[in-house]
């Protein structure tokens, strides 16, 4: 029998999507023909922000390749845009005079760019963030321009945000809606995200109003973007303008084919044009019962009936989706459903915790779940969605509702494993629909044992990666032994395709010593690196080679160049160490003196046990130091902040040990390590634990027979136990066994690991191997670490031998104006 012949307008996710569906279950029914606008095949856009971060490449995130074409008999024309549709002929046309004839014809054109009409939007420099020509123009431009404004404080514009900071880039977002992300999050998951993000080093103008794009004339042909002004006549730089202000569907060609279009192209419940049967639409550019839906999910759910009716089966309808929105922006976790912004009658259940960045609102109505917000903690956010959808009652667990569903029932006994609790029905992967017995269905069938291989098999995973850990849990739980977790190597940055792990061994193997030396060894990409990627060599080369690497001060971040803790105003924090928490009347009274000389606004007890200064202006940094006369509390730095105590054996009548005094002796002979990431140590004079011990990197707890000790714990937005590591008799050992963990950190972990990273990453057994059992090789790091530290400048005092440039704390004196 003669195929018919179906062409696909649109080489995005949605299109692809229904021919996969469509091979699946009429491989031959059609001649198969796919324009694509751009020159690449099919790729994953919501990857678009690691590869703009540095984190992917292009070729990582492509999800058809050519040869995915080529075997299944797809003629694909790549870099042609159609611009005519003849419906009497049934033809398609290109803007190179390409044609083709369909029997069916299935537009996918996606969506356009909303750009602001305001004066100077078609300046150079002026650019949309939606496909992989955008985002290698901002690493280009990134590369060679200093300040950029993004325009829209949605997800799209808080990714272009970050990876572009993250490129080196000066960052500010223009926002006009009173909250960040204001459609997936309520006021106060809006305003933790934008905290989160401006700690980052990202700037915000939340209701500020574009009024133009002012260009530099010289530069011919109109000129290129270099400021950006606002309705109040206010104005800021702007070298790159990326406008992600929402996006509108793409029917343009819909509409001079002559179908009805209203919000998108309108389709039936089979995804036909309501004006063409023989026409079909999915994706951002169709409209269904007046919805143009922008996530993924139900994207690929329309693919998915549609494929049904383009095979002839006459079955499936597309009825609309309800949607949820589980993201992760920058790295924090967000998860919405439904109506989260409540109203009328309904409840909220609240929990807040900001200091711990954790914020959940579930709404409630009839004693029906109807709306759920998570900020940080997003793990039961797909249970709260299938409650919300399901509309059961929440009736009988409404007091365990805001605990999650390992609370509920029987589940809790399942452990920590939610996929062996879940249902075979229960979905996995909202974004394409694939439930946990499709999974382990494939998983065994096919003999899968990595996730690569579930992801190409199931499409699990492979959208916005939200539920990568669900996927890996089902793994475990069904292949058992055979699951190969071993990831993927990771480049640094985009500058090079060298992971962490093969620059600190050619650092140590080849004895570099310079940046530039590494860069040049490594055949860097950009020579200067950038960064993500500078702090991390200079970091590897002093603590490979301590006393002959020399710091570069201009590579660390701007808080440890400063050695101050910038804020949010541009003022910044001075926190003086206080050894184990323990202070004085004297260093009091220099404190009390220095805050009302430098008229510093807030004073402030941090959870270490010290005095943080906040609003300090930076001129006036030197002067704080040298009158409180306090050592350095490097809390601005990758190094050990604090160690915290409680009050022991000294003054607690149930201390077993001198807690006070073993946190002193820590301190003092680690408080000038720098490391990959922060270091927090902590003692308690007893198993009550005061101290907090068991959420520190080093905890240390006091016990009738000596101490015991515990490593890689974490008290942030994740909090993570400490492991009990082993049990010691003398503080000389406490002092021997915790320097070794915190040098074979120092020398085994990467930049921007936290312990309880590494301990995961090379496994807690490793870790006891060097130094619980190898006795030679702990005492060997214990003795590294001391050489590294021996000598070591106090910043605040010794400015010359610890590179402290003072000219970066004088105030620049305003240029008197020319007088006529």
């Amino acid at each position: 029998m003669k195929k018919m012949k179906l062409v696909l307008i649109g080489n995005g996710m949605a299109g692809v999507r229904t021919l996969e569906e469509l091979l699946k279950i009429a491989p031959d029914l059609y001649d198969i023909t796919v324009f694509g606008a751009e020159p690449h095949p099919n790729y994953n856009r919501i990857l678009l922000s690691p590869v703009l971060a540095g984190e992917q490449t292009i070729d990582q995130i492509i999800l058809n390749p050519l040869s995915w074409y080529a075997e299944h008999g797809i003629t694909l024309h790549l870099g042609k845009t159609v611009t005519q549709v003849d419906r009497t002929r049934r033809l398609v046309i290109a803007d190179d005079g390409t044609t083709a004839e369909y029997d069916r014809l299935l537009v996918a054109t996606g969506s356009l760019p909303f750009i602001l009409p305001v004066p100077g939007k078609d300046l150079a420099g002026v650019i949309a963030y939606r496909d992989i020509a955008d985002t290698e123009t901002m690493i280009a431009t990134a590369q060679t321009h200093r300040h950029a404004v993004v325009i829209g404080g949605g997800l799209l514009g808080l990714e272009a945000a970050n990876g572009l900071m993250l490129r080196g880039m000066q960052v500010t977002v223009v926002h006009i809606a009173p909250w960040l992300m204001e459609r997936q999050l309520d006021d106060v998951a809006g305003g933790l995200l934008r905290q989160s993000l401006e700690q980052r080093g990202l700037k915000f103008l939340i209701g500020a109003q574009t009024q133009a794009l002012i260009g530099d004339a010289d530069s011919g042909q109109g000129g290129r973007v270099m400021a950006v002004q606002f309705k109040d006549g206010s104005e800021i730089p702007a070298d790159l303008v990326v406008m992600a202000a929402g996006i509108r569907p793409n029917t343009r060609l819909a509409e001079a084919m002559g179908l009805h279009c209203q919000r998108g192209i309108v389709v039936s419940d089979t995804l036909q044009t309501v004006t063409d049967p023989r026409i079909y639409a999915v994706g951002e550019c169709a409209a269904h019962r007046g919805i143009a839906y922008g996530l993924v999910a139900p994207l690929f759910e329309q693919g998915k009936v549609c494929a049904t009716h383009l095979a002839q089966f006459g079955i499936g309808r597309y009825t609309g989706s309800q949607t949820s929105t589980k993201l992760k922006v920058t790295g924090i976790d967000l998860f919405s459903a439904g109506n989260f912004m409540g109203g009328a009658g309904t409840e909220e259940i609240v929990m807040s915790d900001p200091f711990g960045g954790v914020y959940k609102k579930l709404v409630i109505q009839d004693d029906k779940l109807v709306g759920a917000c998570l900020y940080g903690d997003t793990v039961d956010g797909s249970w709260y969605f299938k409650l919300l959808r399901d509309g059961r009652s929440v009736a009988d667990i409404r007091d365990k509702l805001m605990f999650g569903e390992s609370n509920i029932g029987d589940v809790g006994h399942q452990g920590h494993n939610k996929a062996a609790a879940m249902a075979d029905s229960d979905e996995v992967c909202g974004c394409n629909g694939v439930t946990k017995g499709s999974i382990c269905k494939a998983i065994k069938d096919k003999g899968l044992f990595t996730l690569e291989e579930v992801r190409k098999h199931t499409k699990a995973s492979a959208s916005c990666g939200s539920c990568t850990g669900l996927v890996e849990q089902l793994l475990m739980f069904t292949a058992g032994g055979d699951y190969s977790a071993a990831p993927k190597k990771k480049a640094m940055c985009g500058c090079t395709d060298t992971s962490h792990q093969e620059a600190r061994e050619a650092i140590r193997r080849d004895k570099l010593l310079t940046i530039d030396g590494v860069y040049k060894a490594l055949g860097w990409r950009t020579p200067n690196g950038c960064s993500s990627c500078r702090p991390a060599i200079n970091y590897y080369l002093i603590s490979t080679w301590p006393k002959e690497a020399q710091d570069d001060p201009q590579s660390r971040y701007i808080n440890e160049r400063s050695h101050a803790n910038i804020q949010k105003d541009g003022s910044y924090s001075v926190i003086p160490r206080m050894w184990g928490g323990e202070t004085t009347a004297d260093e009091l009274r220099r404190i009390a003196d220095a805050v009302d000389k430098y008229k510093i606004p807030t004073v402030k007890v941090t959870g270490g046990q010290r005095i943080d200064l906040l609003g300090v202006k930076k001129e006036d940094l030197p002067g704080v130091w040298k009158d409180i006369g306090m050592p350095s509390g490097h809390a601005y730095a990758k190094a050990l902040r604090t160690v915290k105590t409680c009050v022991g054996s000294e003054w607690c009548r149930f201390g077993t040990q001198d807690s006070t005094q073993m946190g002193k002796d820590l301190e003092r002979a680690m408080w000038r390590m720098y490391a990959p990431h922060k270091v927090k140590f902590a003692v308690s004079g007893c198993p009550r634990n005061c101290a907090e011990a068991g959420i520190k990197d080093v905890g240390i707890i006091g016990v009738d027979s000596g101490w015991e000790m515990y490593v890689a714990g974490n008290g942030g937005i994740k909090t993570e136990v400490a492991q009990f590591f082993t049990k010691l008799k003398t503080p000389e050992e406490v002092l021997e066994y915790t320097g070794a963990f915190c040098q074979l950190y120092r020398e085994e972990g990467w930049y921007l690991e936290r312990t309880v990273h590494y301990v995961h990453r090379v496994g807690l057994d490793h870790v006891k191997k060097k130094i619980l059992d190898d006795h030679e090789g702990r005492r060997a790091l214990w003795a590294k670490l001391q050489f590294s530290l021996d000598g070591e400048p106090d910043p605040w005092f010794e400015h010359a031998k610890a590179q402290v440039d003072l000219r970066q704390f004088s105030a620049i004196t305003p240029s008197l104006p020319v007088s006529a």
